[in-house]
């Protein structure tokens, strides 16, 4: 199938800053390059409901939140299969399969994992699903052989599994599966964007989001109540740029274009940081020249997505035509690991024959 893309995220609420930065900005440029034989963008909401079981409206709702999102972003159901993850039930047979070829100690192993379980407060009562949705993950890459999965740097742990399996997969029935390998964002501050609160990463669970659909009201008084440096109490006090979230959310969202037109005292970023550990510059002064960077990016997102908004029921036809086709993909791949497992006893015309010869015979 050549070079293949696939990425998506879980419809547990609206998009925000840091899915855009982390993966969502890259995949529309992607899209249009041009440079992939397919791209495929999908709602994990099987992955969701590991941790949401006892509320699936929650998921319901956002899947028109999150397909909003990707449209309003710039993704292109024309360049790109936009699809929901439980329409395609070959993605649960794979993940059965590949549970065999993983052991429990393994998936523990996993930092990322380790990592939710507790921000979940899963320690003492884990949900077996979300326990093993690493496997699910790597069916999820592997049904379509993907080569390339653009993610944040926490997502590298889960792509080493989905290696593991395929490779254990081919060398024990045959080589039908593909290695994929993760696409990390190209701005090294884009890669765990914190939350506005100065917490390690931007979090729904934690309501420290700027969601993409934010107005720019909200959007101000977000950036306005966010942490800088504390010791920074007077103008003229040297600022401290590390844990400074302000400063990391310019690292990811500024260029010299935002300077000229909304700060000509600096030409660069550097110029800025230079002139605020010398002491003299505000945080608010700073804080309002983010503020006016994000709405810039945002508003023409905004404008999309009230035009998405105007025919609701086309998203859900985008969505039915994305899940159909990525179907036929997957159902093929399954047929080649069914194959090669020797478990396609229908199509397997000689396994009939030798069968029916054998008890011939007797």
């Amino acid at each position: 199938m050549g070079k293949v893309i696939l990425t998506g995220d879980r419809p547990t609420g609206k998009l925000h800053l840091g899915h855009y930065v982390g993966s969502l900005q890259r995949r529309v440029q992607l899209q249009n390059q041009g440079d992939y034989d397919r791209m495929f963008v999908f709602m994990a909401d099987v992955q969701a409901l590991t941790d949401n079981a006892d509320n699936p409206e929650k998921i319901r709702q956002n899947i028109i939140e999150v397909a909003l999102d990707y449209l309003s972003a710039g993704l292109d159901p024309e360049k790109c299969t936009l699809y929901i993850q439980s329409r395609i039930p070959e993605l649960a047979e794979l993940t059965v399969y590949l549970e065999n070829l993983v052991s429990v100690s393994r998936v523990q192993r996993n930092p990322t994992v380790k990592t939710e379980i507790k921000m979940r407060n899963f320690e003492a009562n884990i949900p077996l699903g979300f326990f093993c949705y690493p496997v699910s993950q790597a069916a999820d890459i592997a049904a379509f052989k993907a080569t390339t999965v653009p993610a944040g740097e926490d997502q590298e742990p889960m792509l080493e599994l989905t290696r593991e399996l395929v490779r254990r997969f081919n060398q024990i029935y045959a080589p039908v599966l593909v290695e994929p390998n993760i696409m990390l964002p190209e701005n090294s501050s884009s890669r765990r964007l914190p939350g506005t609160d100065g917490k390690e990463k931007m979090s729904k669970s934690l309501g420290n989001c700027i969601y993409l659909s934010d107005d720019k009201d909200t959007v101000w008084q977000k950036v306005r109540s966010m942490y800088t440096d504390p010791s920074h109490v007077n103008i003229d006090d040297p600022g401290h740029l590390e844990g400074n979230t302000v400063f990391t959310y310019l690292d990811a969202f500024s260029s010299e274009e935002d300077f000229a037109d909304f700060w000509p005292d600096y030409k660069t970023l550097d110029d800025l940081k230079a002139a605020y550990t010398h002491g003299g510059v505000g945080d608010m002064k700073c804080k309002k020249f983010l503020n006016k960077i994000l709405n810039k990016m945002l508003d023409p997102i905004r404008v999309r997505r009230h035009q998405y908004e105007q025919d609701i029921p086309e998203i859900y036809n985008i969505l039915k035509k994305g899940s159909d086709k990525a179907r036929e993909v997957a159902a093929q791949t399954m047929d080649e690991v069914r194959k090669s497992m020797r478990i396609d006893y229908f199509e397997d015309q000689q396994l009939i024959q030798q069968q029916a010869e054998k008890y011939k015979a007797k």
